[in-house]
């Protein structure tokens, strides 16, 4: 039956019984006497209880849908409440998770444009660091070092320092051009760009490990695009605030595909919100149908966790996969 039915005739029920007893045979003397009093005080009881009980069974349904609603995270995907109560009720938390599914689709569609705009401008940037800013400090090296050759003893020194700069601004380009677009995936591939990316983050006061498993299953461009993302996310993330003196990165795989672990041993991210780093860790996962879980690692500091499935290919009739 409708909730709005069973409130209906339930309240219905209460008046009927109240006009029943007003015009029956029963009376309320004045003063009340003590029965009389007893009799309507358990009567108001016995109807008060049951509309409670009606109204809480009733409206429970809708207590776990607003719960859902003050919680659900676009960018934590697949969480829906239970579909329950009657009639409205039950159509009404479908229509919500209809809702979900739509804005979910919505969500990933306009990430994933947002997205490759972004590494389109990152290419862009790149290569123009690369061809204009890198080429034009390259030419003022040459110009630097035809100069030295016939300046007087005194500004010989001068000019060796300058070159220094230059060299180690042209070097400080190439890494942030590398940082941007890194040729190295393109080229050599996951692995090569994950070896690189753990040298440009070690020094002096960060030790980073890493950990590649050899088998690895085929992916496609944009699963590495997105590893590669997220693991450069959560070094820097590291880098910057972390306090951590260690950090590995592993990527291991999995039964259902790979999975990639960025672990280090610094303060934790505590009640911190998120910021834009790790959201966008989480949109990139959406691309991919990845799963990102962020915590304290099993002793201290944070770990990242990005498990990237791999769908399984059928072999043709051939028996080839």
């Amino acid at each position: 039956m409708p909730l709005f039915w069973r409130i209906f005739l339930l309240n219905a029920l209460v008046l009927i019984t109240a006009t029943a007893l007003l015009l029956g045979p029963v009376t309320v003397s004045t003063p009340v006497l003590l029965t009389e009093a007893a009799v309507l005080t358990v009567g108001l009881a016995a109807m008060l209880v049951a509309n409670a009980l009606l109204l809480r069974v009733g409206l429970a349904p809708l207590q776990r849908l607003t719960r859902a609603m003050t919680t659900t995270d676009l960018l934590r995907p697949g969480r829906r409440p239970a579909v329950g109560g009657q009639a409205e009720v039950a159509e009404l938390i479908t229509t919500f998770n209809t809702m979900l599914d739509r804005l979910e689709d919505e969500r990933a569609t306009s990430s994933a444009r947002v997205l490759s705009a972004q590494e389109a401008e990152r290419r862009r940037i790149a290569q123009e660091l690369h061809d204009e800013v890198g080429q034009t400090l390259t030419a003022v090296l040459l110009e630097l070092k035809r100069v030295a050759g016939h300046a007087p003893p005194d500004l010989l020194e001068e000019l060796r320092q300058v070159q220094e700069t230059t060299r180690a601004g042209l070097d400080e380009i190439r890494r942030i051009a590398r940082r941007l677009r890194p040729g190295v995936l393109d080229e050599l591939g996951l692995a090569s760009a994950l070896k690189s990316l753990v040298t440009d983050f070690g020094g002096p006061c960060l030790s980073v490990r890493h950990r590649l498993d050899a088998d690895l299953p085929p992916l496609g461009p944009e699963a590495e695009l997105v590893l590669y993302r997220v693991a450069q996310e959560g070094l820097t993330n590291v880098a910057r605030h972390a306090r951590a003196r260690h950090v590995e990165l592993a990527l291991r795989r999995t039964g259902t595909g790979v999975q990639l672990c960025v672990r280090d041993d610094g303060r934790g991210t505590g009640d911190a919100p998120e910021g834009a780093g790790i959201r966008g860790m989480r949109e990139r996962a959406l691309l991919v149908g990845a799963d990102l879980s962020l915590g304290p690692g099993p002793e201290k500091g944070t770990e990242v966790r990005l498990t990237v499935p791999v769908p399984v290919r059928d072999p043709d009739r051939n028996g080839r996969p």
